[in-house]
């Protein structure tokens, strides 16, 4: 009999739960884009971007996702014939190098796998070959979506500035930001890549860049920019419509204002990078326990300081994953996420992994509904796994 009527949960690494909050913020006529309340609104939303990137730069809005954010930072960063150097840790790393590919920059790629995270000595050893300093930009993804991977950005801070290289660092934070702890100006960040729909919890249409003075700088040089990419008049200028290019994204600015209302003011940042935490560590708790009794089930990510807070790449052998997926969303209303990047759609393995996204608008009751009606799959699947999860994972989530 299925029990799938009723609401649904999505599960998947984003886009994450909109809180009703932000949706009934969203939820009114249009304003007026030329003077009054939304002028006032976004202008005080400047400072509060900062905040949720722990920055006193500068950020520009974009009407676009996560893959927009990145063509505008490239397009900022770069002229064409220039080099890149990056670190991939997963399926998002690699996206990033292959838009760079096709604007026209060459990009060199420290591929780390599917399952570590980037070693900050091979970056430095790439840099203190580039005698000419033809590198511009060193980019990493903070946290990978697709392998749950987490780079230690201070780490590779002080790699570079070890080196005396002058490139750029700039980070990929569209899967960590308001999930894991992120300090721009602490870390020297130069440039940092973001968007709306995971854990600022609105649904996707808004990207954001938050760039330093040098990379402001030295974006006043490049050739790949346009009129609509360019961050200087969205994070520099002084009239309303420059924040956008042109007509604001109205509703989105609403939710916005809620969200970040929610994240900075109500429940702060710091409990909030908490609360991420902990109910990261209940996932991998009940991940732990499955592994038992030579399942096969294991974590992408074998460390615990190399995972990511937002979200959980697992692997259920023999087809488990796509099987307990399949279920889960049919039989129990839960839908979970694919093992992007791990494998091709076309081979078998690929319905050995998949992703448990617990990012943005989620607590204990929601973690712990998953990983029951997980254990329920399992069960009722056939599927071979360790007992104890969903004790494990209460005593995780009570810091036992």
């Amino acid at each position: 009999m299925p029990l799938a009527t009723g609401r649904s949960y999505l599960a998947i690494p984003g886009p994450s739960v909109s809180p009703e909050r932000v949706l009934n913020a969203m939820h009114r006529t249009a304003p007026n884009i030329y003077e009054g309340e939304l002028v006032d609104m976004t202008r005080a939303l400047i400072p509060d971007l900062k905040r949720v990137a722990q920055t006193d730069q500068h950020v520009a809005i974009y009407i676009a996702n996560g893959h927009g954010a990145w063509e505008a930072a490239n397009a900022n960063m770069f002229s064409r014939g220039d080099r890149a150097l990056l670190a991939a840790t997963g399926r998002f790393g690699h996206g990033w190098a292959e838009g760079l590919t096709r604007m026209g920059v060459t990009v060199d790629i420290i591929d780390f796998g599917k399952a570590a995270p980037a070693d900050p000595e091979r970056i430095a050893d790439a840099l203190r070959a580039d005698t000419d300093h033809a590198i511009r930009a060193v980019l990493v993804t903070h946290v990978d979506t697709a392998s749950s991977a987490r780079n230690d950005i201070p780490a590779i801070r002080a790699a570079i500035d070890s080196t005396g290289h002058p490139a750029l660092l700039a980070v990929d934070a569209i899967a960590s930001l308001g999930c894991d702890e992120l300090r721009m100006d602490d870390w020297g960040v130069d440039v940092i890549v973001g968007a709306s729909q995971k854990g600022l919890m609105l649904p996707p249409g808004l990207g954001f860049i938050w760039f330093s003075d040098k990379a402001l700088e030295a974006s006043q040089a490049t050739d790949l920019v346009t009129p609509y990419w360019d961050w200087k008049p969205r994070g520099t200028g002084t009239e309303f419509w420059q924040y956008f290019g042109g007509t604001a994204p109205t509703h989105h600015l609403y939710g916005l204002r809620e969200a970040l209302t929610m994240i900075l003011d109500e429940e702060g940042l710091e409990q909030v990078w908490a609360r991420h935490r902990q109910l990261a560590r209940t996932v991998w708790a009940a991940f732990d326990a499955w592994s038992g009794k030579d399942s096969g089930i294991a974590l992408n990510m074998a460390d615990p300081a190399a995972r990511g807070w937002s979200v959980t790449a697992a692997r259920i052998p023999n087809g488990g994953a796509g099987a307990l997926r399949r279920w889960l969303e049919t039989e129990a209303g839960v839908t979970l996420g694919i093992g992007l990047g791990m494998a091709l759609p076309s081979e078998p393995a690929y319905q050995d992994f998949l992703r448990v996204g617990h990012m943005g608008h989620v607590n204990a009751h929601m973690t712990l509904g998953v990983l029951a009606t997980m254990e329920a799959g399992m069960q009722a699947l056939g599927i071979a796994h360790g007992p104890g999860a969903l004790d494990a994972a209460a005593g995780a989530l009570v810091g036992d």
